[in-house]
């Protein structure tokens, strides 16, 4: 039945690793016709399942067994709840009757996982199990999409019953507000209007509803300046004259003093997390905040809102399109922040010696032509990454936003590459969290997977030796790692090419060569291990109070 289940929500591709309890369940997927792609770790295939889900907008699906399987999965579900990403996952369980007495490889996964997943079930009838999945896909994929999980116990896994999957889904107390409400769009429209410093804040509400072209009209239509928030890159083109860049911790000085200057903020689709507002007294002070989301509860959660409108940011779009829109008088306002953002670029102290970050980010934009997908780890490089690619289209950003997860990169690159082989794949890492999932180089030869990896090797902690470099008087505890593996013997024992690039000249080398060669390749690209993420919000001070904003 769970085959069935499976074709009939024609899902594409599993990721997964078997185990004792999870067994039955691997014995109908044998030579079921579902590719089943086999990670050498739970959390490899779950952050391959978020890369896939991520570029796809299709659920990513997982299998794992009971207990460390199950509790392999937990940093990768909690991933996908922060980043709102559409998962299902099947754990193994031990036998309903002896669950709740410390069975082997027995751990209760629903109780672990009921706070980081949107709904999880148990299944105790097999009969129910259609039903069960049914809904799992029907609520991972609808309202603000997130991972739901279905535990199967190893009598149930086993047992036989009818399958049914024509009955519609009906849950009462799940009715995710799609269609917003209009008497809140012509308010939106209005205070648009009214507005003479208008800034338009997208995040990846609008990536996750498709709605990117929605998104270029209203632009095109009111002519506002436009910031993105980390996750939300590439829902409106990097390179239109009206973007300011990426708002937040690391985002540029003009969209940061365009938050905090705007007297109208419209927010589509972005959740207001801490590294987005900084310090919440100076967040938009001056604006009249708009907030689009498909979640309820983060309207109001963390900015006080004036206009809240609960609904689908393609929806609402669509709508505030149809109004009158026709603005007063903000060009000002427009020059000024676009020569805030001419006179305050992102810099780097050019190196002919040595391979800088920053340009080794520019290489590959320059080499694959901006026609990729970037996917990251998190750290120092993820946010070189996010200021010098500009993306232009959706769906080409996968980085772990929310719960900013330590070896995210490798694997999620993985199956970003499986969800879209029409498109070349990019896994910038840094040398720590590669060497957390660096063993899922094997499912890259295992099963040609061509993504290219751009290893960013500074020999430390990026981002932890900064901030004790800025904040903790250059305590380097713990964050320097002089010893690194050979990491070109490495790629080399898996079967996989790899070179070294040690200058910029090295660096469009073997980058290019890195993409001439079919199939997987890793480039270790050694820069300095000093370099500094700027500009920077300080812990504590507001997005106005950015540092290193000049050289």
């Amino acid at each position: 039945m769970l085959v069935e289940a499976l074709r009939a929500e024609q899902v594409e591709v599993i990721f997964g690793y078997p185990g004792g309890a999870i067994l039955p369940v691997y014995d109908a997927l044998y030579q079921c016709g579902i590719p089943h792609i086999l990670t050498r770790h739970e959390q490899g295939a779950i952050h391959a399942a978020e890369g896939y889900a991520r570029v796809t907008g299709r659920p990513g699906v997982v299998i794992a067994t009971s207990g460390p399987g199950a509790t392999n999965l937990v940093t990768g579900i909690t991933d996908a709840m922060m980043d709102s990403l559409p998962l299902v996952i099947f754990t193994g369980q031990v036998a309903t009757s002896v669950i709740g007495t410390d069975a082997f490889q027995e751990a209760s996964v629903l109780g672990i996982t009921m706070p980081i997943t949107k709904h999880s079930y148990q299944v105790q009838d097999v009969n129910q199990l259609p039903a069960v999945i049914k809904e799992a896909f029907h609520i991972a994929s609808t309202g603000r999409p997130g991972p739901v999980l279905i535990d199967l116990p190893k009598d149930i896994a086993n047992a036989s019953g009818k399958f049914d999957y024509a009955a519609p889904v009906r849950i009462p107390g799940y009715q995710p507000t799609v269609v917003p409400n209009a008497l809140q769009i012509r308010k939106v429209a209005a205070a648009l209007r009214a507005a003479k410093r208008p800034l338009i804040l997208a995040g990846a509400g609008v990536l996750h509803a498709r709605a990117s072209d929605w998104l270029h009209q209203l632009i095109d239509t009111i002519q506002a300046p436009i910031t993105n928030t980390l996750l939300g890159l590439g829902s409106f083109p990097g390179d239109h004259p009206l973007f300011l860049g990426m708002a937040g911790m690391h985002g540029t000085y003009a969209a940061n003093m365009a938050i905090y200057e705007c007297d109208l903020l419209l927010n589509i689709g972005a959740r207001f997390d801490d590294r987005l507002t900084g310090n919440l007294q100076h967040f938009a002070r001056h604006a009249t905040v708009i907030h689009i989301d498909i979640d309820p509860a983060e309207i109001g959660k963390n900015v006080p809102t004036d206009i809240p409108v609960v609904g689908d940011a393609g929806e609402a779009l669509r709508m505030l399109l149809n109004e009158d829109l026709t603005m007063g008088s903000i060009q000002d306002w427009v020059d000024h922040v676009q020569e805030m953002a001419r006179s305050n670029p992102f810099w780097y102290a050019p190196d002919d010696e040595r391979l800088k970050p920053q340009r080794l980010v520019e290489i590959v934009h320059e080499q694959c032509g901006g026609d990729a997908i970037v996917v990251t780890d998190v750290g120092q490089h993820q946010m070189w990454a996010a200021q010098y690619f500009p993306f232009r289209q959706p769906n080409r950003w996968v980085t772990s936003g929310g719960l900013g997860t330590m070896g995210f990169g490798l694997p999620a690159a993985i199956g970003a590459q499986i969800g879209r082989r029409d498109v070349p794949v990019f896994a910038i890492v840094g040398d720590g969290g590669f060497q957390m999932t660096m063993q899922e180089l094997a499912v890259l030869v295992d099963y040609q997977i061509p993504v290219k990896v751009v290893l960013v090797n500074n020999r430390s902690l990026g981002m932890v030796r900064q901030w004790q470099e800025l904040f903790y008087e250059r305590r380097y505890s713990e964050s320097l790692i002089p010893v690194q593996p050979d990491f070109v013997k490495l790629s080399e024992a898996f079967g996989i090419p790899a070179y070294v690039a040690k200058n910029e000249a090295e660096a469009n080398a073997m980058i290019r060569r890195a993409l001439e060669t079919p199939g997987p390749v890793l480039v270790d690209c050694h820069v300095p291990s000093r370099e500094n993420v700027y500009p920077m919000v300080p812990p504590g001070a507001g997005i106005h109070e950015m540092v290193g904003v000049k050289p």
